[in-house]
């Protein structure tokens, strides 16, 4: 296996994770009141093959069946996340009953098969009642947040003491409200720079609410990425296609080849991607060289920071690919673009996102030493085109070898000092991919749209070996 995993602690935890909108389906099911991401699945045109997650994996009913293929897996920890608006239908106010007692029975199968629960309580779905409301850019939403995680810890609470609250706001703050590619789909970047600070304020306002129950650990998961000059990277006959856009600004512009541009381009990403979100959690305050550079901003009120920077007890870190970028000048204005993977001359995936394992350890590596060295790898997954062979098996050796070559590098973290607590891949079984559908396959485990019939993949079976390996060891 190419790990030496005497390097792995004892109670290093190896899980998988999903969420609920991806996953459990029965999407009305049992007073289940409706999410932004039911309406915008049954609105026409906003999903890529014109599917839904109305049943996705249907892990609302067969819970029990893949808790046992867990088991199977061997998995010591697993991250799901609640939805919302199965506990709480209208996002506020009376509960409901079929939905608490849904992940009651779930928390306690985990714990009766020795699979420590992690939860997470906003993996991007939430109540259509309060999207109606303005969602994330409504201030109020901060606190309906926190009163639902209060909730939630003190139904759950006895059981589950390890807590996410938010994943990845970066792409709620964008892809929701700046950009339409998932709902409500504003298209309205100054929405996005007041979700961004929302999302932020709601993580600190849920965390000081759970903890306030007793001794629960805290954090949010945040999806982050080394960034890279497009001049040193592995690029191969690159041409300008003229589509490419930037998150800063309209993405006009002309390329620069100047050397301190290309050096403040990866600067600039990293603030707008990594620092924007990290910055104010540890350190108290938001980057100023973006904040001076950010066409629009937040509005900030007293005591918000020192909210937001309660400290969390750990991080989790989404790690997929790195960014790689270029920079452009428009009126003497510096911003940078993302260069696609596929013009970058190596390996990708079916989501066309690059291959680059060492970025896990570049960017853990930044966090550890800039900000927190309480982490865990909440998602590291691979998607490719995965089909059942001839034999009834699905042969998928280069998603071993991704999962093989990124685990290399949580050994890499941990013999240099990081206090890597548990790796989380990403996905249990393939599942519903947000917009795209159902076009990507991300699962340790096949899953058959048309029966749902579950087939554990050749990476299952080689992390299940990974694990138990690893228990023998101990």
């Amino acid at each position: 296996m190419n790990l030496n995993l005497n390097l792995f602690p004892k109670n290093f935890l190896w899980g998988a994770a999903t969420s609920a909108f991806q996953s459990e389906g029965a999407w009305n099911a049992d007073g289940k009141g409706e999410s932004n991401w039911d309406r915008w699945c049954h609105t026409s045109g906003k999903i890529k093959d014109g599917g839904n997650a109305d049943i996705a994996c249907d892990f609302y009913h067969r819970y029990p069946e893949d808790i046992e293929i867990m088991k199977q897996l061997g998995l010591t920890a697993f991250r799901f996340s609640i939805a919302w608006t199965r506990v709480q239908p209208d996002g506020r106010g009376v509960v409901n009953p079929k939905g608490i007692e849904f992940y009651d029975k779930l928390i306690d199968l985990f714990l009766n098969a020795g699979i420590t629960p992690f939860v997470c309580l906003c993996h991007y779905d939430i109540p259509q009642v309060l999207e109606d409301k303005g969602g994330w850019v409504n201030r109020e939403f901060t606190d309906w947040f926190a009163d639902y995680a209060y909730i939630m810890a003190q139904k759950y609470g006895d059981r589950v003491k390890n807590w996410f609250t938010i994943n990845e706001p970066i792409c709620i703050s964008e892809g929701h409200y700046s950009m339409t590619l998932e709902p409500p789909g504003l298209g309205a970047p100054q929405a996005g720079a007041t979700v961004s600070h929302h999302l932020l304020l709601g993580h600190g306002k849920a965390l000081r609410a759970i903890k306030s129950l007793g001794n629960h650990k805290v954090g949010i998961i945040c999806n982050l990425y080394p960034i890279h000059p497009f001049n040193n990277s592995k690029q191969t006959n690159y041409e300008d296609s003229g589509h490419r856009r930037s998150i800063i600004g309209d993405g006009c512009g002309e390329e620069s080849t100047n050397y301190e541009d290309q050096v403040q381009a990866v600067r600039l990403a990293d603030g707008y991607i990594n620092r924007w979100w990290l910055d104010p959690i540890y350190k108290g305050t938001y980057p100023q060289d973006i904040w001076r550079h950010k066409d629009f901003l937040p509005q900030i009120q007293d005591g918000d920071l020192e909210i937001i920077s309660t400290k969390p007890d750990y991080l989790g870190v989404n790690y997929y690919h790195r960014m790689v970028v270029k920079p452009l000048r428009s009126k003497n204005k510096l911003s940078f673009q993302i260069v696609d993977a596929k013009e970058l001359g190596t390996p990708y995936s079916e989501m066309g996102w690059e291959i680059y394992p060492e970025g896990l350890y570049e960017i853990v590596k930044t966090v550890a030493s800039e900000y927190t060295n309480e982490i865990y790898i909440t998602e590291n997954g691979v998607s490719y085109a995965d089909k059942i062979s001839s034999d009834g098996f699905v042969h998928d050796a280069k998603r071993i070898d991704y999962l093989q070559q990124h685990l290399q590098q949580v050994e890499k973290c941990i013999r240099n000092g990081v206090n890597i607590k548990g790796y989380f891949a990403w996905t249990l079984m393939d599942n519903f991919e947000w917009e795209l559908g159902w076009t990507q396959k991300f699962g340790l485990v096949y899953l058959d749209r048309k029966t749902l019939n579950r087939v554990i993949k050749d990476s299952g079976i080689w992390y299940r070996n990974l694990i138990l390996k690893h228990k023998t060891k101990e």
